[in-house]
């Protein structure tokens, strides 16, 4: 199960307003360590228990990815409160991507 696709017009409803943690997956077609890092982010959406785990495609949502300064992609950002709580830019292993959860 991949992760969801998440816009500006549902962002604050279902990652800020969340009472359970959100892993938040900013990234881009065209980027090659973005589709590296997407079993990972999907294998983790398969199995999230107590987690939601969505999905933002910068292209579509520039000002989202802006509002978060999104630079680089990949960029998960953990979200815990409707606050940033971890962010990992890059390519990042399935464990330490589930630490930032924890």
């Amino acid at each position: 199960m991949a992760a969801t696709p998440i816009t500006t017009a549902d962002f604050e409803a279902q990652v800020l307003k969340s009472d359970v943690p959100v892993l938040v997956d900013f990234w881009a077609t065209w980027c090659g360590p973005c589709k590296m890092l997407s079993p990972i982010v999907a294998q983790i959406a398969a199995e999230a228990d107590g987690f939601k785990v969505y999905s933002v495609d910068v292209d579509e949502e520039p000002d989202l990815a802006q509002d978060y300064d999104v630079v680089s992609i990949p960029t998960l950002i953990v979200f815990k409160g409707g606050k940033e709580a971890a962010r990992s830019v890059g390519f990042t292993q399935k464990e330490k991507i589930l630490a930032m959860l924890g």
